[in-house]
């Protein structure tokens, strides 16, 4: 996995939200409405509540949509050519994700919590359902989007951090470089509430925090290509 410097870090983390539109219309804003979507539920102990009829349809909306506006269903995608019913049992795998899962974050990664979360990474591949895009890719975006617990491991993730897929190794990586760059990444960024644009007083996770940073090491890399 490729070291950046506490300086390299900060400016990445600086440079994020420096985006055309206000954030809150920003795409940058489509993870967060998400993600407090979800929170929420799991924050009042009725995260089951996610996949019942009441709730299922904007439940699909909000992963869908974040999903949309994170390239996930760009032209030759399969998920372009599906409905939110195409969501529906990953629904029902969030819905039944014990608690510790939803708060696991960088920090913690043990050797048990990284085969946990590969474990958790398969049921939502499987539970996206044999398409051409349910690659890894797709499945991490929705547990950043949903749980926060690890990065995308998207193109240009990939690209900045030197990490090819979720794996044992990597989970070690991550905790490695979160562990050596702790003061660097130690801050407070929150989310914005979809009403009022105004933030929240939900953090960040670490992963969210490394998947920017490496998001945007990677996208230098790339355009200097």
């Amino acid at each position: 996995m490729r070291d950046l410097t506490d300086d390299r870090i900060r400016e990445h983390l600086g440079a994020y939200f420096q985006v055309p539109v206000p954030a809150e219309q920003d795409r940058v804003s489509s993870f967060d409405y998400c993600f407090n979507h979800f929170q929420a539920f799991r924050e009042r102990g009725e995260a089951a509540r996610l996949a019942s009829p009441e709730v299922l349809e904007l439940s699909c909306l909000h992963l869908g949509f974040y999903l949309a506006s994170w390239g996930m269903m760009r032209g030759s995608s399969e998920l372009l050519q599906r409905s939110l019913r195409h969501l529906v049992p990953v629904l029902e795998v969030i819905a039944a994700t014990p608690d510790d899962l939803w708060t696991l974050d960088v920090p913690d990664y043990t050797p048990e919590a990284g085969a946990r979360l590969l474990a958790l990474e398969e049921q939502i591949r499987r539970a996206l359902g044999g398409t051409r895009e349910a690659t890894q890719t797709l499945s991490m975006k929705v547990m950043l989007g949903v749980f926060g617990n690890v990065p995308a491991f998207d193109t240009n993730f990939c690209a900045g951090s030197g990490l090819r897929v979720l794996s044992a190794r990597a989970v070690s990586d991550l905790r490695d470089f979160h562990t050596r760059h702790a003061g660097a990444l130690a801050q407070s960024i929150y989310t914005r509430d979809f009403l009022t644009g105004a933030f929240t007083g939900r953090r960040y996770p670490q992963a969210k925090l490394l998947d920017m940073v490496f998001f945007l090491e990677g996208a230098a890399a790339v355009n200097s290509a």
